[in-house]
């Protein structure tokens, strides 16, 4: 599997699959085995649901940490670094790669979507871009980061804030859109 999903000739408009059935499939099988295998189990149950991502081609460190309340779109689309860990109901909608470095928290409800839509055309064509999230980040509760952001070494995220830009090393933001209040000390 590819890690760039989306086909820009193809319309979720119309009647038109934007995904090829064999990624549908693939996308349903992964969606069953998750909810039965991983939603329900116990936060102890780290090594479990790694095991789970990566059999379905995730490449996750084996200190990382991934709640089963999580939603996961595409696991060969995800890189989760040593240490880091993704919270309680956080929606990885990860059409493009999604990575994660070392020691990165993403906060519970929080959402990394990697994908949107060309309004400029009128069949709206998905389209989509990476997300880099660097290591010493923290991404707080119910936060955004909008596809093609990249997130510097040691950057937070406040909490119910907007990333649709990149954010620098060591700095805090908050709001919508983010916007810079302070810089962190850097460990």
């Amino acid at each position: 599997m590819n890690s760039k999903l989306t086909d820009t000739t193809v319309s979720g408009l119309g009647g038109h699959a934007t995904f090829p059935l064999r990624q549908r499939l693939y996308r349903l099988v992964w969606m069953i085995t998750w909810a039965l295998l991983a939603s329900y189990s116990p936060p102890q149950m780290r090594a479990w649901r790694r095991g789970l991502l990566r059999a379905f081609g995730a490449k996750i460190d084996a200190t990382a940490s991934i709640r089963g309340s999580a939603k996961i779109w595409y696991p060969p689309n995800l890189i989760l670094g040593a240490g880091s860990s993704i919270g309680p109901r956080v929606r990885i909608y990860n059409v493009d790669l999604i990575e994660i470095s070392a020691d990165t928290v993403v906060s519970q409800d929080a959402h990394l979507c990697t994908a949107s839509h060309d309004f400029r055309t009128h069949a709206f064509l998905l389209t989509s871009r990476p997300i880099k999230i660097g290591n010493n980040v923290w991404i707080a509760a119910e936060s955004f980061v909008g596809p093609g952001v990249t997130i510097g070494d040691g950057a937070i995220l406040g909490a119910r804030a907007a990333a649709f830009a990149d954010l620098a090393p060591w700095t805090i933001y908050r709001g919508n859109p983010a916007k810079a209040v302070k810089q962190r000390q850097q460990f």
